[in-house]
Formats: C-alpha cells, structure tokens, sequence
C-alpha cells in the first residue's frame, strides 16, 4: 500500500494536501490599536474626579431660572454635562458645586432624577468662578486628576475626556480648546485697535481643564492668599501663581458653552444633528 505524500507546517505538524493549514490573515491577529490604547489607560489609571460648576447667574441669558436649567430638548442643559461623565469610564466620581440654596433641588430633580450615581457631593458656589472651583477643590480627597468642567457646556465628549486625560497624565495641567477661526484685536481703552496678533496662534480655550490634583490645589490656595490676581479660568490661575505650563489639547467646536439664547438655539440644532447620526 502506498502511503499519502504529505507536507510539514509551520507547527512542524505533517500534513496532507487536503490537510493543510489555510492561512491566517495578520490582521486578525493584531487587536484593536483603540482597543489597545484604553487597555493601556485602565492599566495606569489614576483617580480622576470631574468638578462640574452650576453656580452661575446666568444673567446674559434674559431668562428668570438660571441658564444651566433651562430645558434643551426635555432635559436640563446641566443634564447634558454630567452624563458625559457618568459614562466615561476614565471618571470615578463627580463633584457639582451649584448657588447656594439650590443643592436639594439638584440633587432630587436632576442627580436622582436621571441616575448620575457618580455624584458624590453637592457643594455650595461662591459669588465668582474661581471661589466655585476652590470649594469643590477643598472636597476632594488624595490624589489624581481634577478635571474642572462648565455645567453649562453640554457637547462634551468621550473621546475628549479621553484625550484630556492622557495628556495631563504626560504634563500635569492641560486645557480643551480650538483654534480660532475669526481674525482677533486687541483693542484698547477706547476701543480702537491695539494690536492684531496671528490668528494661527490663538486658541478660543473650553472645558474641561485638566489638572494633577496637588497642582491646582497648591495653585488656589496661592491665589486665595493674593487677592489682586485676577483670573477667568482655571489654567491662569496655574499660570499667575506657579508660572506652570499649561497643555493645549483640541475639543470641538461644538463643545460650546450656552450663554446667549441664540447659543441655546445652536444647541438644540447640534442635537438633531446628533440625533439623525444615531440612526
């Protein structure tokens, strides 16, 4: 009896011609490059809390309830702001600082109301943004990462939470922004122009701004010791007091912050918009 002629594989197994192994495409054997980066970050992960600020007035706005309140399709614009941290798995627990006074009604009509479960406190605001952020700074314990978000800016992403914290892993104070896409003067006090800088430098700055924890710490404590030091964001008071730098990442331009009512009306338009793409 003749035997069947047969072939060895690559496993040094032998095999017959009707045997023999169909290749394996390499494609199928590489995972996913963003499936490899989130493992990569949960393997590193450091305690991240999200402050998100609800104190405002709102009072450009024209309306008798506070702007962040005010319903976008249904919902709360505030809403909006603390689910996109809810469903981050990157963010472990958040700290809402409202005006004072308003605390219950945000916890029953909007935390418990829509189950945002990664609330851990709900803190009282002060009279400015930069007193709203020290009190919720001054609630969280350890360390980590800090990232300071306005309520009002609904279209936060996942995808820039995610970008955010992999660069305030690598340079400890970040910020979201965009460049600009108008020409900018600087305009002096009676508003002729002073200046026209170059347009490809300058970024219209968002939120959230990110931080290591004991940085912005020490940062507010120093500017509650200065009282002259005047501050619109989170990253100059990094800048003024420690002289730090402060990371650009890009966010969106749809990452607006509803302040006008024609912002209100660009929101409910970036809703349907996102509406049709679930589709």
């Amino acid at each position: 009896m003749g035997s069947e002629c047969g072939a060895e594989s690559e496993t040094g197994r032998t095999v017959t011609g009707e045997q023999k192994e169909k290749p394996v495409c390499s494609a199928l054997l590489l995972p996913d490059l963003h499936e490899v980066c989130r493992m990569e970050i949960s393997m590193q992960k450091e305690k991240c809390t999200a402050i998100v600020l609800a104190a405002g007035q709102g009072r450009r706005m024209g309306t008798k309830i506070q702007k962040q309140y005010l319903k976008l399709e249904g919902k709360p614009i505030l809403y909006y702001s603390l689910r996109a941290f809810e469903t981050s798995p990157l963010i472990d627990e958040i700290i809402l600082v409202t005006e004072s006074g308003w605390e219950e009604y945000c916890r029953e009509n909007i935390v418990d109301y829509y189950g945002i479960s990664k609330v851990k406190l709900i803190v009282a605001g002060g009279k400015e943004r930069y007193l709203s952020v020290q009190n919720g700074l001054e609630s969280i314990e350890g360390n980590g990462y800090v990232f300071i978000h306005d309520g009002a800016r609904p279209f936060v992403d996942l995808d820039t939470i995610e970008r955010a914290y992999r660069e305030v892993h690598q340079s400890k104070a970040c910020v979201v922004g965009m460049p600009v896409k108008d020409t900018i003067k600087i305009a002096d006090e009676q508003e002729y122009v002073s200046s026209t800088p170059n347009r490809e430098k300058v970024w219209m700055i968002q939120t959230p701004q990110v931080f290591e924890l004991n940085l912005i710490k020490g940062a507010y404590n120093m500017l509650m010791r200065e009282s002259y030091i005047k501050v619109t964001d989170d990253a100059m008071v990094v800048e003024q007091t420690l002289g730090y730098p402060i990371k650009l990442i890009r966010g969106s331009y749809e990452n607006i912050k509803i302040t006008t009512p024609e912002d209100l009306d660009i929101a409910k338009i970036f809703l349907e918009k996102a509406a049709k793409e679930k589709k």
